[in-house]
C-alpha cells in the first residue's frame, strides 16, 4: 500500500477496533480483507460515498440467547448461543453452527465475515452467517446432545428459513447434531423444508457433503499447483486435524498420488514417515467418527507425538485443517526453511497474519480458506438446490459440480491476484473477487 493508503487503513482499523473491542479474531479477519481491497476501494468514489466498507464490516444482526437443557442425571444446565446474520446481499444467510467451549461472539463474527466472501466466491446465491454455542458435545451422551439441540432450536427456529437463513454443521456439529436440530425444526414448524444442510441422505441431504470441504481443498491445491507448472503427485503433505476436513482431504490426497505424512488432534499429532495408506486411514476414520477417540491410540500406524504440532516434519505442502490461528510465525519459518512449496488452508483462517506475511515474503504459494475450503458450503448450496427442486443428484454429479465450482473459484482468484511477480497472490485475489461481487450488490440496493 502507498503511504496514503496505509493512513486510510490505520484510520479504518482504529474505528473498527473501537466499535468491536476485545474481539481479536474478528479484528484479524477484517484487517486481512481491508488490506487487500482498500486500494481498489479508494479508487471508486461511488463505493466510498456509500460507505460500503463500513457497512460490510457491520453484521445485519446478532442474535444471542440462553439454551437450557437437562443432563441424563436430571441436572439443569445452561449455555449461551448466538446466530450472527452478517450479510445477505447475495442470497439467504448461509453458514455453519459450531459447538465448542471456546465459541464466543468474536469467533462467530470472524467466521461469519469470512463466510460472506467465501460464499460470494462460489458463484451461488448465498449470504454470510455463522452461529453456535459454547456447549461441548464431547463426553455427552446421545440423549444429552439431543436435548441440547432441541432446546437450541426452539429459539433458533424463529430466525431461520429456507429463504432467510440456512445453517449447517461446523466443529462439534456433525450428522447427529444436524439430525436432532432438523427433527425439532419440523416438530415446531409442522413442515419439511431445506432449512438445514448436512442432512442425512435419506431425508434430503446431498451426496458428497461429508467429504466436500476436504475434497475441495485438494481440488483447489491441484489447480493452484497446475497453474504454476507443478502437481500433487509425489508430494509429501503435512495435514493437521482429524475431523471431516482433514480426514477427507487425506483420503483424496492419497487417491491423487500424494503422500500424507501427518494427522493431528487436540492432544498431539501422528507422524507417518512412509505415508498414510487407505487401510490405516479407514481405521482412523472409525476411531474419530464412530468411537470419537484420540490419535494417541495406535490404530493407524505411524509415530505419535503428544502435545506437538506437525509443522516440523519433512514435507512439501502443508494443509492446516484444524482450527483458526493454528499455524504461527515460528511454524511458517520452519516450513519455509525446509523448502515447502505451498500452504493450502482447509480450516478457517488457520494461518495467522504474521505467518501469512512470512509465506508471501518467501514466495510460497498460500491458498486462504475462503477460497480453498469453500467446497463444503458449495455442496451445501447444491443441497439447497436439490431440496428446492425435490431432486437428489448422484455422487458423480455432485462431485462434478463441486470440482467445477472450485475450478471457477481458482480462476477468480487468479484474475484478481495476478500481476505482481510470477506467482499469484491468492490472499489478495480471493479477497478482491469476493468483495467486489458483494459490494456491487450492496451499492445497487441503495441505502439499506
Amino acid at each position: 500500500m502507498t503511504e496514503a493508503e496505509t493512513r486510510e487503513y490505520e484510520s479504518f482499523m482504529r474505528g473498527l477496533k473501537r466499535r468491536n473491542p476485545h474481539q481479536p479474531e474478528f479484528q484479524q479477519a477484517v484487517g486481512e480483507v481491508v488490506a487487500s481491497v482498500l486500494p481498489w476501494y479508494l479508487a471508486h468514489e461511488d463505493y466510498r460515498r456509500a460507505q460500503i466498507l463500513e457497512r460490510v464490516t457491520e453484521p445485519d444482526r446478532i442474535i444471542s440467547f440462553r439454551v437450557t437443557w437437562e443432563t441424563d442425571s436430571g441436572e439443569i444446565r445452561a449455555n449461551r448461543a448466538w446466530r450472527v446474520q452478517f450479510n445477505h446481499a447475495l442470497g439467504p444467510y448461509k453458514g455453519g453452527l459450531r459447538f465448542h467451549p471456546t465459541v464466543n461472539e468474536s469467533i462467530l463474527k470472524f467466521l461469519g465475515f469470512e463466510q460472506i466472501f467465501k460464499n460470494s466466491l462460489t458463484g451461488l446465491p448465498m449470504g454470510g452467517a455463522k452461529g453456535g454455542s459454547n456447549f461441548n458435545p464431547k463426553g455427552k451422551s446421545d440423549r444429552e446432545v439431543m436435548r441440547f439441540c432441541q432446546s437450541l432450536m426452539i429459539e433458533l427456529s424463529r430466525h431461520i428459513g429456507e429463504d432467510v437463513d440456512v445453517p449447517a454443521g461446523d466443529i462439534g456439529v456433525g450428522g447427529r447434531e444436524v439430525s436432532y436440530l432438523f427433527g425439532q425444526y419440523m416438530r415446531l414448524e409442522n413442515r419439511w423444508s431445506g432449512v438445514l444442510t448436512g442432512k442425512g441422505l435419506s431425508y434430503g441431504g446431498s451426496a458428497v457433503r461429508t467429504e466436500a470441504t476436504g475434497w475441495g481443498c485438494v481440488y483447489f491445491c491441484e489447480e493452484m499447483l497446475r497453474h504454476h507448472g507443478d502437481s500433487l503427485a509425489g508430494k509429501r503433505v503435512a495435514v493437521s486435524g482429524s475431523g471431516n476436513v482433514a480426514l477427507y482431504a487425506a483420503q483424496k490426497l492419497i487417491e491423487v498420488g500424494a503422500t500424507v505424512v501427518s494427522l493431528s488432534d487436540s492432544r498431539g499429532f501422528r507422524h507417518f514417515p512412509d505415508g498414510l495408506d487407505l487401510d490405516h486411514w479407514s481405521a482412523i476414520r472409525e476411531l474419530k467418527e464412530v468411537r470419537r477417540g484420540s490419535l494417541a491410540e495406535d490404530v493407524g500406524g505411524g509415530i505419535y507425538h503428544p502435545g506437538a504440532k506437525p509443522w516440523g516434519i519433512a514435507c512439501d505442502l502443508a494443509m492446516p485443517c484444524a482450527t483458526q490461528n493454528e499455524l504461527d510465525l515460528d511454524d511458517a519459518i520452519t516450513l519455509a526453511d525446509q523448502g515447502i512449496v505451498a500452504v493450502c488452508e482447509g480450516a478457517n483462517m488457520p494461518v495467522n497474519h504474521e505467518a501469512a506475511e512470512l509465506l508471501r515474503s518467501r514466495g510460497i504459494l498460500h491458498a486462504p480458506g475462503k477460497a480453498s475450503n469453500a467446497g463444503g458450503v458449495a455442496v451445501s448450496g447444491l443441497e439447497q438446490s436439490q431440496n428446492a427442486m425435490r431432486l437428489s443428484w448422484s455422487r458423480e454429479e455432485v462431485d462434478r459440480r463441486l470440482r467445477q465450482i472450485i475450478i471457477d473459484i481458482h480462476a477468480r482468484c487468479v484474475a484478481e491476484g495476478s500481476g505482481e511477480g510470477p506467482k499469484v497472490d491468492y490472499l489478495k485475489g480471493s479477497n478482491l473477487a469476493g468483495f467486489k461481487k458483494v459490494a456491487g450488490a450492496m451499492l445497487a440496493y441503495g441505502a439499506v
